[in-house]
């Protein structure tokens, strides 16, 4: 079994050595953990959907450290490119672009578009700037609820991955938006980054689908973010008060999760913030 460490930024160096020889490492992103190998790398890529129970049909998003990277992995790469970027990144938006022959099977799921965006996390900028731009799913094991701490992570890798940098609570919680650009615009997952703001720069197809066959975006075609106990909506924080004292009077043990406006005011009950909405 391989020993899991959870280190602080200072141990940046030591990750970005880890990903240039192969191996898998957890970081955190402004949206949520990621779990990356070298995007180059179809081996070490390979490791990913073993230590998360993965389909291999479900491609990854590839994280860059900044615009001079972009055409490293994407080709033919249109103006709305360049001009998105400008404005939402870094941050939590993912464009879809034809794929550079340099980006391996493994992490397009075999299709000719790689998702690509920059994270708003200096940690993560600078892991991809010693290293290599980087393949990562979310930092958890297949269909569960996204890691947005360092502690989730090992949760679910302990034993599976060699290093977790820890960066603290993730800042928005959900992942990134994924726009294609490949064809007509399209939202194939929605995120922190709306129609409404991109609307201004691009004109979007509210129509239009991933393949559901052959997504070019994650999150579309497998069921992701399921929790592991039973889960209630409530449809504001009173309601969710009185769906947890209910519980914890069945002897359960309740957690109240949701964006930090959401819960707050909720002091006297165990809650999990997602982050700001």
């Amino acid at each position: 079994m391989i020993k899991t460490e959870i280190k602080t930024e200072e141990a940046v160096a030591l990750a970005a050595s880890l990903i240039l020889s192969g191996e898998v490492v957890a970081f955190p992103t402004e949206t949520v953990y990621g779990l990356g190998a070298d995007a180059f790398n179809s081996k070490a890529v390979k490791k990913i959907f073993i230590a998360k129970g993965r389909p291999q049909d479900n491609p990854l998003i590839v994280h860059i450290c900044d615009i001079s990277q972009l055409s490293l992995v994407a080709r033919e790469i249109p103006d709305e490119a360049y001009m998105l970027f400008a404005e939402f990144a870094p941050g939590p938006l993912t464009l879809v672009l034809k794929k550079n022959p340099n980006i391996p099977y493994e992490v397009s799921a075999g299709l000719d578009t790689v998702g690509v965006r920059i994270p708003d996390n200096k940690i993560a900028r600078e892991l991809i700037r010693l290293s290599s731009p980087i393949a990562a799913p979310s930092a958890n094991l297949s269909t569960r609820v996204s890691a947005t701490t360092a502690q989730y992570v090992y949760d679910d890798f302990k034993g599976k991955i060699p290093l977790i940098l820890d960066g603290g609570a993730t800042r928005v919680g959900i992942e990134s938006t994924v726009l294609n650009l490949v064809g007509i615009p399209a939202i194939l997952r929605p995120g922190a980054v709306t129609k409404e703001m991109l609307k201004y720069f691009v004109k979007i197809d509210d129509k239009m689908k991933d393949d559901i066959n052959a997504p070019r975006s994650p999150g579309t075609k497998y069921k992701h973010y399921a929790p592991v106990v039973d889960t209630v909506m409530a449809q504001d924080s009173h309601r969710a008060g009185i769906s947890y004292i209910e519980k914890e009077k069945n002897g359960e043990y309740p957690v109240i999760i949701g964006t930090e406006q959401s819960i707050e005011g909720l002091n006297l009950f165990r809650t999990m913030s997602l982050g700001k909405s």
